[in-house]
């Protein structure tokens, strides 16, 4: 995918702030510090696009960017381990539910599972949330740069056991710092919002 231009649009924390127009977004999930505002700014070929933390839980808003002046990539909270209070969390949940289950213009939803650990009961009631409502999923295991070559086959394994990911579920390893992975969710970001 070219990317001509990217932006920042907008965050919200409820319907009548997102954007109004119909363009197709696809929208990002996983557990908080998973690696989804880094795996944004290597899609988008920025650095500091979406903004990165060492602390999970910094994405508190619903972040809108807008691509190519054609499509959005939404970037919603993450779950699981943030250290913030537990209303803060559940108007996470509120948040995202909100958005997953209302929006019109959403045609599929990457979900981030971290490579190095088996996924968490967070991780299967998302995807079972999502086969529920019927989206097209990819699964994205990030930092896969972490394990070497040799272990990566047995991790990835490990993810499709757990999730018992389905035929039309397919698994992309992904690395923020070769890129590895990045043209395979670009081909798979077009074949859904296209």
């Amino acid at each position: 995918m070219k990317i001509k231009e990217a932006a920042y649009l907008q965050g919200a924390v409820e319907k009548k702030q997102y954007p109004v127009n119909e363009r197709p977004e696809i929208a990002f999930v996983g557990r908080s510090n998973v690696g989804k505002s880094s795996l944004l700014n290597k899609l988008l070929n920025r650095k500091r696009l979406a903004h990165t933390s060492s602390t999970p839980g910094k994405t508190r808003l619903i972040n809108f960017y807008i691509v190519n002046d054609a499509f959005y990539l939404v970037d919603l909270p993450g779950y699981g381990f943030a250290k913030v209070p537990p209303q803060v969390k559940k108007q996470w949940q509120v948040m995202t539910e909100e958005y997953l289950t209302g929006r019109l213009p959403l045609r599929g939803i990457v979900m981030l599972v971290d490579l190095r650990h088996p996924p968490s009961k967070d991780d299967l009631a998302m995807l079972e949330w999502l086969r529920f409502y019927g989206y097209p999923t990819l699964i994205v295991a990030t930092k896969a740069d972490k394990i070497s070559r040799s272990r990566q086959q047995q991790h990835l394994q490990v993810v499709t056991k757990v999730l018992a990911l389905r035929e039309d579920e397919p698994l992309i390893t992904f690395s923020t710092m070769s890129g590895e992975g990045k043209e395979a969710v670009w081909r798979w970001i077009k074949s859904v919002y296209s």
